[in-house]
Parts: C-alpha cells; structure tokens; sequence
C-alpha cells in the first residue's frame, strides 16, 4: 500500500501594518511647509490651516468661516470664484492691520468642488523693497536736480547780463563752487552707502583699537569745535583699552559722522561729551559688548523724528542740513555699517536738552 506524504501545511502569512513615515504624510508635509496654506470645506470652514497659516492669520482658525477668520472680502471673493468657475485664482491682496501686509493668494479647487487649497505667500518684503527704490531714485534725482539748475543759473547768467560784471562773477563763482561741493558730497555719500550695503552681510574680522580711533578723530575735529567755541571732551579710563572686531575705516566713518554732527548741531560754548565704557551684555545678545555716548549740548530733537532719523535723505530741518553740508545719508551709512559690525545705534533726545547717540558694539572676544 502506497503512502502519500502530505504537503506541509502553509500557514497564512500576515502582513504587519506599515509605520506611517512623517515623509509620507501629507499633513505633515503640509504642517512643515513655511507658505501658509488653508484648507476649506465646500461650506467655506476652515479645515486645516498649517503652523505658517497660525502664525500669519492667529491660532483661531479651524471651524470656522473664512469670512470670520480673515474678515477680508478680496480674499472672500476669489474662494467664490474658484467655487462657481472651477478655475484657479492668482492674485494680490493687502491686509491693513495690525500691521500693513502684501499677500500673493492662489486659490485652487479641490477633486470636484470637496473644497478649496488657498495658499499664500508674504511680499510685504518685496514690494517695500520696491517702494524704497523708488523713493530713493526720486530723492536721488531731486537732490541732484537742485544743485545742478543752480549752476546752470549761473552759467547762462555769466554768459549774458553778467559777463562783465566782475563783482558778479566772482559771488556766481563762489556759489557755483559750493554747489559743485555739494554734488561731489552726494555722489561720495551715495557710493559709500552702496559699498557699504553691499558688504552687510559679511562681519568683518580685524581687530579695532576704539581708544585710537576716538582719539585720532577728536584730534581732526578739534579744531571745527574751536571755531564754534565748542570743546570735544573723550571720557575713557586710563590705562584701558577697548577692542572690537571690525573695519577701521568703517567705524571712523561711523564716530567721525556722529562728532561732526554733534558740533554742527550744538550750542556754542558747550562740551561735546564721548564716553566710553563696557557692558557685561548687547541689549538683544547675549555677548560682552563696548558703549560710545556721543553727547551734545544743542536744541535737541523732537521725539516724532526719532524713529526716521537713519531713513535716507530725511531731514528735520532741510534748509539747515543743505547750508551746514549735509547730504541727508549720513546716519543712513551710520546704521548700516553698525548693522555690518552687529551693533546697535540708540538715540536718546529732549527737546531743549540735547541729544546722545550711543553706538553699541561687541567685543572682540
């Protein structure tokens, strides 16, 4: 009798469930993304709003309405549009408050009209950028408009009734030298300012003596602030030094713009106080950092001008500026070749009182 041998007996094989990797998770994914994207139901409530959406719009946005999370009927509009038309949007919205904002807005339906993908991009950025540009080119072109027609003035005016008129001539003349100047001083401005930008991300990395530099400047402006009987006064201990990283040039520029400012804006027969001295921590970092105090004595500033003193070609009193020599972009270069070093530049003013504007940056260590 034959025996068949039986076939081993197969076991069924149970797959184990797969992990879920975060990879591929499309709301996790979603969640990562650093656009804000939400998400609508066809009712128009909020289901899903990633962490950039949180941060851009508040926390309170899933379950609701769009119109009662954003409260902006662009925006309302374009989700109506996509729902009847079926066809994407693209568009730009601005957002008022709390602070002024630039958004770019795609909306786009979701499989057959289940809901719709809004996504945003900031270009708040973008277009101040854009609207700083413009501003600047203006103020360019108008800063060097009003010096050139002057000459031109007195050009034609040297050719014609004046042409043998040597008194005339040699006052023209005068005036046309301190214009040319003035020119010469803007385009010196400009180019520094543009070199100075360009160089802003990149610290710089020698080793800056703040003892010499001070010094060496008080020397040059000493006798500016003599003619105005005025005193330049360093205040620095002795047998101190003080040690930054950074540019020599750049911050000479920086001291020697601020001092300057100091004489031209004082009162006669004052002191112009620098003080230096050390502390233990910058305002916003945690590192050792050095203080300059440039004080002077004069009118002081209204506190309404404070915060648009570095803003290019802002003046306070225009008419003032242009006769004392300014150009209205020194404190602009001063902010960013502070920004260059990692410092910071406080200013602190009264009228009647003076002003002091203090120059933070950190050691070198």
């Amino acid at each position: 009798m034959l025996f068949r041998k039986k076939k081993a007996e197969t076991i069924p094989r149970v797959e184990k469930p797969l992990a879920v990797s975060a990879i591929n998770d499309s709301g996790a994914v979603i969640a990562a993304l650093a656009d804000p994207i939400l998400i609508l139901d066809k009712e128009r409530v909020v289901k899903h709003a990633n962490n950039a959406a949180l941060k851009l719009f508040g926390r309170v946005l899933i379950g609701r309405n769009i119109v009662q999370c954003l409260r902006q009927p662009h925006v309302v509009d374009a989700v109506e549009k996509v729902f009847a038309s079926k066809k994407d949007w693209v568009g730009e919205v601005k957002f008022p408050a709390p602070v002024e904002r630039h958004l770019s807005l795609h909306v786009a339906l979701i499989k057959d009209g289940e809901g719709v993908v809004l996504t945003v991009r900031d270009t708040t950025i973008v277009k101040r950028t854009e609207e700083m540009h413009s501003d600047f080119v203006a103020n360019v072109s108008h800063e060097l408009r009003s010096p050139l027609s002057a000459l031109m003035g007195f050009i034609e005016t040297l050719q014609g009734p004046a042409q043998d008129d040597r008194d005339a001539r040699e006052r023209f003349l005068n005036i046309m030298i301190q214009e040319a100047n003035r020119m010469a001083r803007l385009i010196d401005d400009l180019l520094s300012l543009s070199r100075v930008q360009i160089q802003e991300h990149v610290a710089p990395d020698d080793e800056v003596n703040l003892n010499v530099v001070l010094q060496n400047i008080v020397d040059i402006l000493s006798l500016k602030a003599e003619n105005r009987q005025m005193t330049l006064k360093l205040n620095a201990p002795k047998n101190k030094e003080y040690w930054i990283r950074g540019d020599s040039d750049q911050i000479t520029q920086v001291f020697q713009n601020l001092i300057d400012n100091a004489i031209k804006y004082g009162k006669t027969n004052t002191v112009v106080d620098i003080n230096i001295h050390t502390l233990d921590r910058m305002p916003d970092r945690n590192v050792p950092a050095i203080s300059v105090d440039v004080r002077d004595h004069g009118e002081g500033i209204d506190e309404e001008h404070l915060p648009r003193l570095t803003e290019r070609f802002y003046r306070i009193d225009k008419a003032r500026s242009r006769t004392l020599g300014g150009t209205g972009l020194g404190l602009a270069i001063v902010k960013h070749i502070i920004a260059r070093h990692r410092g910071r530049l406080q200013v602190e003013s009264k009228l009647g009182q003076g002003s002091v504007f203090r120059v933070i940056l950190p050691t070198k260590n």
